[in-house]
C-alpha cells in the first residue's frame, strides 16, 4: 500500500480514526480493514494492546505511524486508526431505511448513523450532494456504526427510486405534513423509509408527493430542530412503533 494521504473523496480507501472506531471496523468489517496505525503515544496503554492484539488474530498489519495520523485527523491527540477499504452496501428491500437528502454536516450524518443503528434500523441511503460518508469526520462521528450498516450514496433522488422500487416514505417536512403522533397512529408498514432534508433548506417541496409527509410539533422558542435530533426523533418514535426497540 502506498504512502498514507490525507483523505480525499477521490480515494479508495478511507480512516476510522480512534481507537473505539477502529476496533469497530476491525470486529464488524475485518475484511476491508488494510493496516491500523498506532501513536507512539499510545504504546503500553490498554485499548492499544487490545487493539494490536484484535489485528494480529485477524493478520492485519500493525504500525507506528505519528505523523500520519496527526495528518489524517487533523488533530495531535488522535492516538490510533484503522485504514479501510471503502465498500459501500445498498440498502435491503423490506427493512425499515433512513433516506438524508443533501445533509453537508459530517458530523450530523455520522450522529445518524449511530442514532439509526441503536434503534435497530439497518439500512441508510444518501442523496448527492451530501456529506462523505466516508470521511474520517464522518466515520468518527458514528463512532464506527457505520461498519455495522448498509449505507450507499445515489447521485440523485431518481436513481435511489430505481434502485429501491415503491416503498412507503415519510418525510420529513411543514408542507402538508401530519403530526408525527397522528402519522404514527395508523397502520404503519414495517419496511418505512423516514425522509430528511438538508440542514438549512430541508426538503425539496417536490417530497410532499411522495408519501405521508411528516412533522415534529414544538413551540415557537426555535424556527426548527437540529437535523440529527429530528432524525432521532423520528427514527426513536417509528423504530418504537414498528417493534424495533
Amino acid at each position: 500500500m502506498p504512502s498514507l494521504e490525507a483523505y480525499r473523496a477521490e480515494l479508495d480507501y478511507a480512516y476510522a480514526p480512534g481507537f473505539f472506531p477502529a476496533m469497530e471496523c476491525l470486529l464488524h468489517a475485518p475484511q476491508r480493514a488494510r493496516r491500523v496505525l498506532l501513536h507512539s503515544r499510545a504504546r503500553g496503554t490498554e485499548a492499544a494492546e487490545k487493539l494490536t492484539a484484535l489485528a494480529e488474530r485477524l493478520n492485519i498489519r500493525v504500525e507506528e505511524a505519528d505523523r500520519a495520523l496527526a495528518r489524517i485527523s487533523g488533530k495531535e491527540n488522535c492516538y490510533a486508526a484503522a485504514v479501510f477499504a471503502k465498500e459501500g452496501e445498498p440498502p435491503r428491500a423490506g427493512k425499515p431505511q433512513v433516506l438524508l437528502v443533501n445533509p453537508s454536516d459530517c458530523g450530523n450524518v455520522g450522529t445518524i448513523l449511530r442514532t439509526a443503528l441503536g434503534f435497530g434500523v439497518e439500512d441508510v441511503a444518501l442523496i448527492r450532494p451530501c456529506a462523505d460518508v466516508w470521511d474520517p469526520r464522518t466515520v468518527r462521528a458514528s463512532m464506527g456504526s457505520l461498519f455495522q450498516l448498509r449505507v450507499a450514496m445515489y447521485p440523485d433522488y431518481e436513481a435511489w427510486a430505481e434502485a429501491q422500487g415503491p416503498r412507503p416514505m415519510y418525510p420529513f417536512m411543514l408542507d402538508s405534513s401530519r403530526p408525527l403522533a397522528e402519522a404514527l397512529a395508523g397502520e404503519v408498514p414495517p419496511d418505512w423509509t423516514l425522509v430528511f432534508g438538508n440542514e438549512g433548506s430541508g426538503l425539496p417541496p417536490a417530497y410532499a408527493g411522495r408519501g405521508t409527509p411528516v412533522r415534529i410539533p414544538s413551540n415557537d422558542r426555535v424556527d426548527s430542530l437540529n437535523l440529527s435530533i429530528a432524525a432521532g426523533i423520528g427514527i426513536h418514535a417509528f423504530a418504537q412503533r414498528t417493534g424495533l426497540i
